[in-house]
């Protein structure tokens, strides 16, 4: 048996993927190098070369083995790995929070850093609670402002908190349901070109929910303009203006997860630039590194923060061990300096170009419900469910790495992807849509003759 056969077999038997059974599982690929945009992949047998059409789920935007990152992340490691946060700082956090307050808008200047991206919904989840609770106090009052309004196709993460604000039905949590938090939630906004009576018709619905309930809530929260795993859906900027709107109003904690679509993937640095809001919260993680280590960050005004501080508690009660980990401030200050320096605009406007002209045929095929590029997004959407174990072989057969889910084929490649290797991502989507389009026609045919 071979060392990459050794692998395969030790994990099949003892590892446990993400959403993954441990019996039946589909197999998995052994990663033996990366660089660039590749992937060194092998099955067991064969050795494949493929394009990380994911960029490692949405995060490694510069590539592997960014010189600058390395660079960052060596220079850090010779001097020391870890120290704790609570009573301590040292420079390579504080550079992180420079660089997150150079780039977020004003007045969002206090950073809190956190571990990944559902624990920074998590912690701003506790945020939005604490303010309110200040807020109670400093009117003599008690608590009744607890629950968080959050959308229908919602995925925040899969922490206790996170789940509570996922979609309860459509999202992968349902069986949760009676452990977690019970919130409040508003209906799916329409598409990003939504004309103007749908915008309105939402708005209605939206502000019905929101009034009815507004002596209950704390905050909303929102993915702003694209919904990722609950659907890979950009929705309308006028719906995203009109909840930051009627959270002033409704003196409700207006929150931001910008875990995916922050650092540029929509086309904006922050996709809440698309309706020129600057929310109360923004959640940002994944990219913040470059996909290079875990680390996310909740970010406010000083103002807000202040609040919490005068409040009952005084602190914010979040304190995670590994906060502030200097090996993963120095990548983060290193990817957020590649990232001011604006290159990244270019890359996310070439890629919604090569990907909306390669893809665009798809739109006319059988079976083909939904094409959809935005930013550095691309989507297909076919009418059955997609098989995953043929997917996968597909792609890495035609030289791709996708992972696909429900009924959505897309990408989301790094950006420094060249325009062949866009049209080899194009081409390898278009070859599993085809390869889904035929299992599917091939199966209807045996169910008919049985």
């Amino acid at each position: 048996m071979s060392l990459e056969q050794q692998l395969l077999e030790y994990d099949r038997r003892h590892a446990w993927h993400p959403y993954a059974p441990t019996v039946g599982a589909d197999p998995v690929l052994a990663v033996m190098a990366a660089n660039g945009v590749r992937l060194r992949l092998h099955d067991g047998e064969h050795r494949y070369e493929v394009i990380d059409a994911m960029a490692s789920w949405w995060c490694q935007i510069h590539g592997y083995r960014n010189p600058v990152l390395d660079e960052a992340l060596n220079r850090q490691s010779s001097q020391f790995s870890h120290v704790m946060f609570g009573g301590l700082t040292h420079k390579t956090a504080v550079d992180a929070v420079t660089a997150l307050v150079d780039l977020a808008p004003p007045p969002l200047d206090r950073v809190f850093l956190a571990d990944s991206g559902s624990v920074g919904v998590e912690v701003s989840l506790k945020l939005a609670r604490q303010v309110q609770i200040a807020r109670s106090a400093a009117r003599g009052g008690t608590l009744t402002r607890t629950r968080i309004a959050a959308l229908r196709g919602a995925y925040h993460g899969d922490t206790l908190g996170a789940m509570s604000v996922c979609d309860p039905i459509g999202g992968m949590h349902a069986m949760f349901s009676d452990s977690i938090p019970q919130q409040i939630f508003l209906p799916r906004p329409p598409a990003f070109a939504a004309d103007e009576a749908e915008v309105e018709t939402w708005c209605s619905e939206a502000d019905e929910i929101l009034n009815f309930h507004r002596d209950d809530l704390a905050g909303i929260i929102v993915e702003p303009i694209l919904q990722g795993a609950g659907g890979m859906w950009p929705w309308s900027p006028a719906c995203l203006r009109h909840l930051c709107c009627r959270a002033n109003e409704l003196d409700l904690v207006f929150i931001a997860d910008e875990v995916a679509t922050g650092f540029g993937r929509t086309g904006k640095l922050f996709a809440c630039e698309w309706a020129g809001v600057v929310p109360d919260i923004i959640v940002v993680g994944k990219s913040m590194t470059g996909g290079y280590m875990t680390q996310s960050a909740v970010l406010c005004s000083d103002e807000f923060a202040n609040e919490v501080s005068r409040g009952p508690g005084r602190s914010l009660m979040h304190g995670p061990t590994f906060m502030g980990n200097p090996l993963a401030s120095a990548v983060t200050a290193a990817s957020l300096a590649i990232i001011s320096q604006g290159q990244w605009r270019d890359d996310v406007t070439r890629i919604a170009d090569v990907m909306s002209r390669e893809l665009a045929p798809l739109g006319d095929e059988p079976g083909v419900t939904d094409v959809r590029v935005f930013g550095a997004i691309a989507v297909v959407q076919i009418d059955t469910p997609i098989v995953m174990r043929r997917a996968t072989r597909t792609a890495v057969e035609n030289g791709v790495w996708l992972r696909p889910f429900r009924n959505l084929v897309y990408a989301m490649p790094p950006y420094i992807c060249t325009d062949d290797d866009l049209r080899a991502i194009a081409a390898g989507m278009r070859a599993v849509v085809a390869d889904q389009r035929g299992a599917a026609l091939a199966d209807a045919g045996h169910r008919k003759e049985s």
